[in-house]
């Protein structure tokens, strides 16, 4: 016979024993006294015992409790600390007074969540670079969409991998192994958007020599991916919305009825809350859209990120190089408006520049527009039709940040060494969204 095994929570076990022994001890006292009182004598003595047999026992059910529950989670977080990766943490010391335990053990423990969060980021997600914790909260979103068929709509600035992002979504989806097709939107002509959709009949117009299957009636069973939705004409839209809804359309000069099974993954880099408010995007269209809406945060919002797609650049390229600290600063510090398109083509520039002179990236191989520094008349960064105001900018930004690296981070030294009062450099910081605790870090790596 199958032995069958009880669990009980230690949220009901516990408070169940203590409650036992306090009601245990109520009814041996009650029956004590009634039992002295019938013959006229105190019990005070018997009281005295059973309260002090009921403290000892409490003592050696907490003392049994700690031992099967504590001692294990103790004994993990130890061993935890062994490892390289947690070693080296501030505050993992043990300073030997005890008074800190539970805050210690909870530190710790919430030290390996967080690094098995990176573990799975990494494992579920391979062709995201991304461990941060705004990613991490992305990806769980997707696992939870994934499955269903719900219509997901991301948004973001141009250059965040919104296209990955899409390509997660089908590869968790239950759809995985069937069509997936991808278009964007902006990069078809107005006049032909409708044909690569819908598909077209023979001579529905001119150049239609052949009946032609459109992306809808390709993806039918699987998934379709339409990029730049925020640019889809205002002809096309109305279309798309009827496929939405009744998952059929007709093909261009045709008179049969289409149905398709598809799941719709959009995403645009467009405001498209303002274009409904404007009239440039249907309202109704819209709520058909973001059912799901996945928010892309840019790069200067997870800058965390920033060494790890580094190192992936570099690795793709093939190149055994290196980038230094000053350049790795520099690169921090920028707004990056292009996001990780914009990083991975500085990255393959300075690349190239650092093949001739060594095998380091350094400050030097970067644009100019990044370090601050004006470069030499008639030079590839001369800034040549870049308007004066942000040419200063840039400069002044650059500045700010050399500024910051050589008072170590101390912002009061940094204003000392620009010539400005500590308000005004902490302004100019906000403007230019300069991040001082990340580059701070990097002078103590």
């Amino acid at each position: 016979m199958k032995r069958k095994d009880f669990r009980i929570s230690p949220y009901i076990l516990i408070p169940v024993i203590f409650s036992g022994i306090s009601i245990l001890a109520v009814i041996v006292t009650y029956r004590i006294t009634s039992s002295y009182m019938e013959r006229n004598s105190e019990p005070v003595t018997q009281i005295l015992y059973i309260g002090g047999a009921a403290v000892l026992l409490s003592v050696a059910c907490s003392y049994l409790i700690l031992t099967l529950i504590l001692k294990p989670i103790t004994k993990f977080v130890r061993n935890a600390e062994r490892l390289p990766v947690l070693a080296q943490s501030p505050g993992n010391a043990d300073d030997g007074s005890g008074h800190k335990d539970i805050e210690h053990l909870h530190k710790v423990l919430g030290q390996v969540t967080n690094l098995l969060g990176k573990v799975e980021a990494r494992e579920l997600f391979p062709e995201i670079i991304g461990q941060s914790r705004a990613m991490r909260g992305i990806f769980g979103q997707i696992l939870k969409v994934a499955p269903t068929d719900s219509t997901v709509l991301i948004s973001g600035e141009s250059g965040t991998g919104k296209e990955l992002v899409a390509t997660s979504l089908y590869e968790h989806s239950l759809r995985k192994g069937r069509p997936f097709v991808k278009i964007n939107c902006v990069a078809i002509p107005e006049g032909l958007l409708e044909s690569e959709l819908f598909g077209h009949e023979k001579g529905a117009f001119t150049g239609a020599i052949a009946q032609k299957k459109g992306k809808f009636e390709l993806a039918d069973g699987g998934a379709i991916f339409l990029d730049e939705i925020g640019d889809m004409p205002s002809a096309t839209q109305a279309k798309l919305l009827r496929v939405l809804q009744e998952k059929e359309f007709e093909r261009v000069g045709g008179a049969q009825t289409i149905r398709v099974d598809i799941r719709f993954i959009t995403a645009t880099n467009k405001n498209l809350p303002e274009m409904v408010k404007t009239g440039a995007f249907r309202e109704d269209l819209f709520y058909r859209l973001n059912v799901f809406p996945l928010y892309l945060p840019p790069l200067r919002e997870r800058r965390e990120d920033i060494p790890f797609l580094i190192e992936n650049f570099l690795e793709r390229s093939g190149k055994d190089l290196k980038i230094s600290q000053r350049a790795m600063q520099i690169i921090l510090g920028y707004g990056w408006p292009g996001n990780i398109r914009e990083l991975s083509n500085v990255i393959e520039r300075a690349a190239i520049f650092a093949e001739g002179t060594g095998r380091t990236i350094d400050a030097a191989h970067l644009p100019a527009a990044m370090t601050g520094e004006v470069p030499p008349q008639g030079g590839v960064n001369a800034g040549v039709g870049q308007p004066l105001d942000e040419r200063l900018m840039e400069i002044e930004k650059g500045m700010i940040i050399e500024a910051i690296n050589r008072a170590g981070g101390v912002q009061a030294r940094a204003a000392q060494l620009l010539g400005i009062n500590p308000r005004s450099l902490w302004h100019r910081i906000k403007k230019y969204q300069i991040d001082v605790a990340t580059l701070k870090k990097l002078q103590d790596l």
